[in-house]
């Protein structure tokens, strides 16, 4: 449980749940496994109709003036959540970020190369960073490699749209280009 500093409480976070005698309340409003709400009762008459049903006492509202506790099977409880977890992150889209990296000298020929790999990898549903990167006196024309970034820009606009404009990082320049949503087949 991690300490508040502001108010001089610990908090629960999500994953952390009070079960049975780590409870702290003197009265607390108790639901049954059933769903029935039997009110406000005291820890100790909680606790007591839990162990006869065999299961936990768990506060699932600790915020709650009384808190709010459940009676349920704290196990199966904890398993079905994590289930429910590894499901939510496999339906998850992973989107990959590739890059093209280029230079202001670099000339159209070798461009149109690295502008396919891009294309490809857009149509996967990744996204590109095309980077111009300045050697020596090469930083001093700016212009030249903004130039280069639109020309990739306009060449893939039928499947992409610009992220992120180019800006200058250090002695790079970057655009960030992300799959177009509404894709013309």
């Amino acid at each position: 449980m991690a300490r508040d500093a502001t108010k001089g409480y610990e908090t629960i976070s999500a994953g952390e749940y009070r079960v049975n005698e780590r409870i702290r309340a003197r009265e607390v409003r108790l639901i049954t496994d059933d769903g029935e709400n039997l009110g406000v009762v005291s820890l100790r008459e909680a606790l007591e109709i839990a162990a006869q049903r065999d299961l936990d006492l768990v506060e699932v509202a600790p915020n709650a003036v009384p808190p709010v506790c459940k009676i349920m099977d704290f196990g199966k409880f904890q398993y079905e959540r994590a289930k429910k977890e590894r499901e939510a992150r496999k339906q998850q889209k992973q989107i990959e970020v590739k890059e093209i990296r280029l230079r202001p000298k670099t000339d159209d020929h070798h461009r149109q190369f690295k502008v396919r790999d891009a294309r490809r990898w857009l149509e996967e549903g990744m996204k590109v960073k095309v980077r111009v990167r300045f050697r020596g006196r090469e930083i001093t024309y700016p212009e030249i490699a903004r130039e280069m970034l639109q020309e990739v820009a306009d060449e893939l606009k039928d499947i992409a749209v610009v992220e992120q404009e180019p800006n200058m990082e250090g002695r790079t320049m970057l655009m960030v280009l992300a799959p177009a949503t509404d894709k013309k087949k």
